[in-house]
C-alpha cells in the first residue's frame, strides 16, 4: 500500500509500506518534488541499457528527505508548514517514507536501523527549524 498524506492540497509526506508490490515503475512523488522517489519490480532478465547521467543545472529550495526503516519501529509526528500538528504513523522494518519538507519529528519505539536520503549539500545551522511538538 501507498499512503499520501497531504493537508491543503501540499504533500506532507508519502509511505510506502513493505507489502507494496507492482509491476514495472511507478513514480510516487509529485513531478515538482526536490527528490524524485520511484517503485520498481522488474522480472529476471529485465535490463536498464547501461548510461550515465548528463550534467542537468537543477536549482532547488527547501529540503526533502527519505528514510528508509532497515530494522525496527518508529512514530513519526507530521506538522503542516505552519507548525500545526496533524498526525502520526507508524513505520516498521521495510517501509519507505517521503518527507515534502513541512513540519515533522520522530521517535523510536524500537531500536532502529534508519537509512536517511536528502538533497544536498547538507549545511547543520541553517537547515532545521526547530520547535515545540509531541516529540
Amino acid at each position: 500500500m501507498i499512503e499520501k498524506i497531504a493537508h491543503n492540497d501540499e504533500v506532507i509526506a508519502i509511505i510506502i509500506y513493505k507489502n507494496y508490490d507492482l509491476d514495472g515503475i511507478q513514480f510516487v512523488t509529485p513531478p515538482g518534488a526536490l527528490l524524485q522517489l520511484g517503485h520498481m519490480r522488474r522480472p529476471i532478465g529485465y535490463r536498464v541499457v547501461p548510461h550515465i547521467h548528463t550534467d542537468v543545472r537543477r536549482e532547488t529550495y527547501g529540503t526533502q528527505e527519505v528514510l528508509f526503516i532497515k530494522k525496527g519501529v518508529v512514530e513519526i509526528d507530521f506538522y503542516s508548514f505552519t507548525q500545526e500538528y496533524l498526525q502520526t504513523k507508524t513505520l516498521s522494518e521495510g517501509d519507505i517514507i517521503f518527507l515534502g519538507g513541512a513540519g515533522h519529528g520522530l521517535r523510536v519505539v524500537e531500536e532502529a536501523t534508519i537509512v536517511e536520503v536528502k538533497n544536498g549539500p547538507y549545511h547543520p545551522d541553517a537547515d532545521k527549524g526547530r520547535f515545540e511538538g509531541r516529540t
